[in-house]
């Protein structure tokens, strides 16, 4: 420990320095290297880097416009004011196979961590201390009966009280009953597992909100739909369904009738909903927050060339991406756009993180052969 200064001064003087930082400083002494992973110096770490709005960007690409074009994460930095940059972009080679290139998911960030998917490809991630983990195949069974299955809606969140991960998912297995003509008919049943990070391992949930025929969740392109302990989706019934991640139950929420397209999010630690039209132009975008009652926080009214959100950044100005596929940035306070000259290409999402520390018992970027590499290098 420094000579002259108390403990508890220099690891608090630590914790609010970066990783990258704490990770060099490992090597300083034994002492340090522990106390980096204590719960406590995780938290405080994680606290400080909260209380001063220390945000991270990724936003996830693709190149091209066929299924042969690989996704990747771009880092986006802001370090000098408002100027926004690409700093490094970030393969995954565990998703580069096949037609599932295309298809990643982006849930979170929980404390930090992400959890990336890709059809039964589920992996969490914690960009910050580089450490990947693939999570294992469930061993629950499908039903036999059913003509085929596919994954239909997937959750991630945090059990506060036994400090776990959760990764819930939904699998809709159909049963086809017979083609008359030129008329199919089939019938749907959906399955929900659990997996938790602590043990590692998934269940199957039977809860009565969602053994009723044709249960589905809508799809979206915001990655954060975690809320105070709760986990939300759009429901195909134009309700929301929420998952407890402490209890384990579901439960439903009225949706006001928006009759238009809703993506769900947290906005400032409430449940958020961004309401706009998926077709047509020019494109207006309502934000709604729930907080007892469902309120209005504000409205951007007929935007020309502006298809879809991403995301906010730190004082409430909105990413959007244009029809053109540039990243464009709205302040609801001057009600000014922003273009960042910053090219977005196909299926693009964005997520907001803040660094931690908090392991997952993965591996290292290294051993996963994730490419880190600036944005000016060529990355094969």
């Amino acid at each position: 420990m420094a000579r002259g200064l108390p403990e508890m001064l220099v690891l608090d003087i630590l914790s609010k320095l970066p990783v990258k930082s704490l990770t060099r400083f490992k090597c300083v002494c034994k002492l340090w290297s522990s106390s980096f992973q204590t719960p406590l110096f995780i938290t405080q770490h994680h606290h400080n880097h909260l209380t001063n709005d220390h945000l991270n960007h990724l936003v996830k690409r693709c190149d091209g416009e066929t299924l042969s074009d690989l996704c990747y994460f771009s880092q986006l930095s802001a370090e000098k004011g408002q100027d926004f940059s690409l700093k490094q972009n970030i393969h995954l080679p565990v998703f580069e196979i096949e037609y599932y290139t295309h298809d990643v998911k982006v849930h979170g960030p929980q404390n930090g961590i992400l959890c990336l998917v890709c059809d039964v490809n589920i992996c969490l991630w914690n960009p910050s201390t580089r450490e990947f983990k693939i999570l294992p195949q469930s061993s629950n069974q499908r039903l036999p009966s059913a003509a085929r299955t596919r994954f239909a809606g997937l959750g991630f969140g945090y059990d506060s009280q036994t400090d776990d991960y959760k990764v819930v998912r939904f699998i809709a297995n159909i049963f086809e009953y017979g083609c008359y003509g030129t008329s199919c008919y089939d019938h749907t049943t959906v399955q929900v597992e659990l997996y938790s990070l602590k043990g590692n391992s998934w269940k199957e949930i039977s809860d009565p909100m969602i053994s009723e025929p044709d249960v589905g969740v809508c799809d979206t392109t915001l990655p954060d739909n975690y809320v105070n302990g709760f986990y939300y989706w759009h429901s195909y019934d134009d309700s929301i369904l929420s998952f407890d991640m402490v209890n384990e139950r579901f439960s439903t929420l009225p949706l006001p009738g928006f009759n238009l397209p809703v993506e769900l999010l947290n906005y400032n630690g409430l449940l958020g909903a961004i309401v706009y039209p998926r077709q047509g132009t020019p494109k207006s975008f309502d934000l709604w927050v729930m907080n007892g009652f469902w309120t209005k926080q504000f409205s951007i009214e007929s935007v020309p060339g502006v298809e879809r959100p991403l995301g906010f950044w730190k004082n409430g100005e909105l990413f959007l991406e244009s029809s053109d596929n540039e990243l464009v940035l709205f302040d609801p306070s001057t009600r000014e756009f922003k273009n960042l000259g910053i090219h977005s290409y196909k299926e693009t999402q964005m997520v907001a993180y803040v660094e931690s520390l908090v392991p997952i018992n993965g591996r290292s970027e290294h051993e996963e052969h994730v490419i880190r590499r600036t944005v000016e290098d060529k990355v094969g």
